[in-house]
């Protein structure tokens, strides 16, 4: 008879013959460090950049809107790829956002900024 090992803690098995866990503890255990160890999937990338593009616009954006040079939004890590949604003002100005958190790139000055904004109720 084989001895069967947990796949966790290499602790002997006992009942059923396909058991490959102690328990579900084990399990979890097992199936986090496999998920760490794997390269992130594309989808875990996109909700890293999308939050980290929310907590930049929210700490370059205390008042509710605000003007900020285009370079140091990217310093911090900024990509503006990357939003959850858009909205069209009735100048026909497309803010994108992170959330609740908007952006609208602008040229003043042949320079590159961003205008913020946060998410109001009568853009719905």
């Amino acid at each position: 008879m084989d001895l069967k090992l947990c796949l966790h803690c290499q602790k002997e098995l006992k009942g059923r013959r396909d058991k490959i866990y102690c328990d579900v503890h084990c399990k979890s255990a097992y199936q986090y460090k496999k998920s760490i160890e794997e390269t992130p999937k594309f989808y875990t990338k996109v909700d890293a950049q999308l939050k980290l593009n929310r907590k930049i616009l929210k700490l370059f954006n205390k008042a509710g809107k605000a003007t900020v040079r285009a370079e140091v939004l990217k310093r911090e890590g900024f990509d503006a790829r990357f939003f959850t949604h858009y909205w069209k003002n009735h100048k026909g100005d497309t803010y994108l956002f992170a959330y609740e958190f908007g952006f609208l790139k602008r040229m003043e000055h042949g320079v590159e900024k961003y205008v913020l904004i946060k998410w109001q109720d009568y853009m719905e």
